[in-house]
């Protein structure tokens, strides 16, 4: 039986070549490969032994040749295939141990040039672990350091079965087409987002009990090239406390830090079923919780809170008196840790929250959504504070204190499902009209929710008003001031009813759907 190891990641390799040396394996290898193993005491040969042909061109050519790939796609059952062999003095290969080079590690690096790129663009490596995949019922195809433990010990107990062989095959084959991918996006033209054909490679991260619904099978997979500590949001979560989290945790805690993240100043946001119920702003953080929860005492029951600042005990206090499902900031100080800790079934995460507007620089970094037969793809709700260019279209402008409340709202309401409305006031929320049909109920039901404390509010909405009956039920409730995109044929007709009630109304240009 023989070998072939080549490998960029040289973790437990001399003791793996040593097991099989040890059950009468003959060993072939290449390069570092081959340097790594003698230093380890392991008998190998060169390839060249096998091709009768030296490494050429500083390596780039060292397995491309029959006597090599023969001996990998040969078909033991086919007498044809093994006479051709024989007649050539081709013997045959019956493992292929490969990783690849370091691509993704290489393109990473600052200040890397093109040509060290393409230099990092494993040829021979792909091409041996693809022949020995493809004919797995007879080779096997090691592409993980993760396998060699429980390979050996088949070996050592007779075979490898076949099923054991399509597994190792199938990874073998996600390994390259993994790597393929990698240099396929580092290869697209800057800044083009949308080619006309797209893969994206994924890890799974967290294997879930169930889905949505506990009949639908569920994971949570993230993005395979980005560096563990760089990770970023519900991709960045690590569980300090409480029970698994489930996919309507990850999904509830992505929305909490996608709204803390869009506020530079402390934030709090409460979500319940991927909606806020809460949210609010303070340079104190337990008063930024404190406003938040008074948005929605009810809902906010059993829902996830997002925090934008590290968790101090104060804040910590003012939590532990209510019944929570999750919540996550980018820190926990001790006390506040050790309190938290002490509330049954409250899952306690911490994950980066960084300030900023998410932007798309590759197309994994587009939001992708599922369709019957397809996918929607399209780039981040991104739009940084300094690019909204607000217009004054009534005979009043905003006081300095409700610009401060329309733009904080403004944030708010592209985190509601459309029909989206909300209502604030000194930087916290007071009521939401979220995924309605109809705009005006949107607006109804922020203004129920609120109640008396609209007196004196902005509104937010996510789209243009259709109609004037939205700022109508607003003025009768209170509010003051009202943003939004603007772009309706009713246009006029809405700021005359604004000017009527002596609000002010600014226009954004621009609208923040979410379905």
């Amino acid at each position: 039986m023989r070998a072939i190891l080549s490998v960029y990641d040289k973790r437990d390799l001399v003791d793996f070549a040593k097991s099989l040396g040890g059950l009468g394996w003959e060993i072939y290898s290449t390069g570092g490969t081959m340097r790594e193993l003698e230093s380890g005491g392991v008998a190998v040969r060169s390839i060249s032994v096998l091709t009768s042909f030296p490494e050429i061109m500083e390596g780039r050519v060292k397995t491309l040749h029959p006597a090599v790939h023969g001996g990998i796609l040969a078909r033991r059952d086919h007498p044809a295939d093994m006479d051709q062999l024989s007649r050539h003095g081709i013997g045959l290969i019956d493992m292929v141990v490969v990783n690849l080079y370091p691509f993704v590690q290489t393109i990473r690096r600052d200040g890397t040039s093109l040509e060290e790129a393409l230099e990092n663009i494993d040829i021979g490596g792909p091409t041996m672990l693809r022949a020995a995949a493809k004919n797995f019922p007879f080779v096997i195809p090691v592409v993980d350091p993760l396998d060699y433990r429980y390979l050996v010990e088949k070996l050592r107990n007779g075979d490898v079965d076949l099923d054991t062989r399509r597994y190792l095959a199938q990874k073998a084959f996600q390994h390259t087409a993994t790597y393929d991918t990698a240099v396929a996006q580092y290869l697209l033209e800057k800044g083009e987002l949308f080619p006309q054909h797209v893969t994206v490679a994924l890890r799974k991260q967290l294997p879930l009990r169930y889905g949505e619904n506990p009949h639908q099978e569920a994971a949570f997979y993230v993005d395979e090239f980005e560096p563990d500590d760089q990770r970023k949001g519900v991709a960045s979560a690590t569980l300090l406390a409480g029970p698994e989290l489930s996919f309507n945790n990850i999904g509830d805690l992505d929305a909490a830090i996608s709204i803390v993240s869009d506020y530079a100043t402390p934030a709090v946001t409460i979500i319940k079923h991927g909606n806020p119920c809460g949210l609010a702003t303070s340079q104190d953080l337990a008063e930024a919780y404190r406003h938040a929860y008074e948005g929605d005492p009810v809902s906010a029951f059993g829902g996830v809170i997002g925090i934008n600042r590290e968790v101090e005990l104060a804040t910590a206090l003012e939590i532990s008196s209510s019944h929570y499902d999750a919540i996550v900031a980018p820190g926990f100080q001790e006390e506040a840790l050790d309190l938290l800790k002490g509330k049954k079934g409250l899952r306690i995460v911490l994950a980066q929250c960084t300030v900023g507007a998410p932007t798309a620089n590759s197309p994994a970094d587009l939001d992708f959504r599922r369709v019957s037969g397809g996918f929607l793809a399209q780039t981040p709700d991104s739009v940084p504070q300094d690019e909204v260019d607000l217009r004054v279209v009534t005979e009043r402008g905003p006081s300095l204190d409700e610009l401060a409340d329309l733009l904080f709202a403004w944030r708010a309401v592209k985190h509601v499902k459309s029909n989206a409305i909300v209502i604030a006031k000194r930087q916290a929320v007071l009521g939401i009209g979220a995924g309605q049909p109809n705009r005006a109920i949107s607006v109804e039901l922020a203004l129920k929710r609120a109640g008396e404390k609209a007196v004196g509010s902005v509104l937010a909405s996510d789209a243009f008003f259709p109609f004037p009956d939205g700022v109508k039920h607003a003025a009768r409730g209170g509010v003051r001031a009202i943003i939004q995109p603007g772009g309706s044929i009713r246009d006029e007709q809405i700021i005359k009813v604004a000017n009527r009630h002596h609000m002010a109304m600014v226009f954004t240009g621009r609208r923040h759907f979410r379905h």
